[in-house]
């Protein structure tokens, strides 16, 4: 007993109860924050989106927000770190074959990951993020740096492969930023059999040309 007569035990948190979450089958709180936190992300940019709207949609207190992830930038980070998992098989799968295919089979991977809508939205939530605030920016910049790219240009086993493999990724990502984010017709509407055969080969040249 506290000094006010109170019974003492541990702090419950605001939201649902952990048990009934699980019998109802629901995901784990830390998930629902990370999906709501995405789903932010990609609607509002990391500027607009709030801790508080996150929690509103992951159906917890926003200091359930806190106590897992700490600061709005810890949260983008978990969350961009967990949307850009897809993407971190690309050097291990473009190096297995011939040189010559290196184009094409990166350009077909990346379009795979944005054509599905549950890898789209969260990597329109990075975009939407980097291209408006500094802080998203430097998160993206160092996850890309030392998930993807290194590791790409360490399989080209090439002098300026940093280089290449960046020029490479530029006009990937220009491509989804045009047809994705901006929507900028014909190439929004246009079939992916029809847009990777014309990037493939400038993909291919600045890895190995």
């Amino acid at each position: 007993m506290t000094s006010g007569g109170r019974a003492e035990g541990p702090v419950r948190r605001r939201g649902r109860p952990a048990s009934a979450a699980k019998a109802a089958g629901e995901p784990a709180a830390p998930d629902r924050i990370l999906v709501s936190a995405r789903t932010e992300f990609a609607e509002r940019g990391y500027e607009k989106a709030s801790i508080r709207a996150i929690a509103r949609g992951a159906g917890v207190d926003s200091a359930l927000v806190h106590h897992y992830f700490g600061t709005k930038e810890q949260v983008f980070t978990a969350a961009v770190e967990g949307a850009f998992a897809p993407a971190l098989g690309i050097p291990d799968r473009l190096f297995s074959g011939s040189p010559e295919e290196w184009g094409e089979q990166l350009t077909r991977f990346v379009f795979r990951i944005w054509e599905r809508a549950v890898t789209r939205e969260p990597m329109l939530a990075i975009l939407r993020s980097a291209v408006s605030n500094d802080t998203a920016a430097a998160v993206f910049r160092r996850l890309i740096a030392r998930n993807l790219l290194e590791r790409l240009a360490g399989g080209l086993g090439r002098p300026d492969a940093e280089l290449r493999v960046e020029l490479a990724m530029a006009q990937l990502v220009g491509t989804a930023m045009l047809r994705y984010v901006i929507k900028v017709e014909p190439i929004a509407s246009a079939p992916p059999e029809v847009l990777i055969p014309r990037l493939a080969p400038v993909v291919q040249r600045h890895l190995t040309g």
